[in-house]
């Protein structure tokens, strides 16, 4: 038996790709499903991985995921993948290209260093959702915790629900659109971007302004509505940096106390 070693140095079985999918269908339009329960979060990568990169095939069922931490992470390639079930912590990280729909929730940092493609929750997610997100959509059709988009750089986040304290928190670049209400601190030291709000919000964060909606944002809220078939019925107000903070380094001690 092969033995490797965790991050610990301790010996452990090589954990092998189950190979246990079962393959419908030929040519191009093959798809694939396989039962995660009893398996290991390595070996579910794995799984996905022979069958994306190897397998040739675009459509993926993953069920039973049973809420695992690190699933359907660093999946570089054009394919569909679908989790009939819930996740842990860090899923659908470092990904580029794939469309991933998680029927059920997610843990805390799910599509953090996301590149591009489509992630899209259908119930609710936790704190740091879209974290340094570089682009594509995540979509969470429920409620997201605190720091929805912390450092986020691109790509767009849409929440249906809901979000948590300090949403957009060191917004770079990129847009958010949060169909309900926000917690205190929206938008604290955002630098660049917009956060298009519905409902209430119980504060704005430091250099967070309010804007004037123009007729290029509202395409692109309908637009976005539109393709993942949510039409709240809400008014939209528009946030963006105040850029106070832009020059932060060059002012004076008393001038930094007046900013923040």
């Amino acid at each position: 038996m092969k033995i490797s070693y965790d991050a610990r140095g301790l010996a452990e079985p090589h954990a092998r790709a189950p190979e246990t999918a079962v393959i419908e269908g030929e040519g191009a339009g093959r798809t694939a499903v396989f039962d995660a329960a009893g398996l290991s979060t390595r070996q579910i990568n794995l799984e996905l991985r022979r069958l994306v990169y190897a397998g040739g095939i675009t459509d993926v069922t993953v069920r039973n995921p049973g809420a695992k931490h690190s699933i359907a992470v660093g999946i570089l390639a054009r394919c569909r993948i679908t989790i009939d079930g819930s996740l842990g912590y860090f899923g659908c990280g470092l990904i580029d290209g794939p469309e991933i729909r998680i029927t059920g929730r997610v843990g805390w940092s799910v599509a953090e260093n996301m590149m591009s493609g489509v992630v899209v929750i259908d119930k609710n997610a936790g704190s740091l959702t879209g974290a340094a997100l570089r682009g594509g959509d995540v979509v969470i059709r429920g409620d997201v915790g605190a720091r929805t988009g912390i450092d986020q750089k691109g790509g767009t986040i849409l929440v249906g629900g809901d979000a948590g304290l300090l949403t957009g928190f060191m917004m770079q670049r990129g847009r958010q659109i949060i169909c309900g209400n926000v917690g205190s601190g929206l938008g604290d030291s955002m630098y660049d971007g917009a956060i298009y709000v519905g409902g209430k919000i119980a504060s704005l964060g430091v250099d967070c302004v309010e804007a004037e909606l123009t007729p290029a944002d509202d395409e692109f809220l309908a637009r976005k509505l539109r393709i993942y078939g949510m039409e709240p019925n809400v008014t939209f107000r528009k946030f963006v940096c105040g850029q106070k903070l832009w020059n932060y380094d060059n002012l004076e001690p008393a001038e930094r106390k007046l900013v923040l």
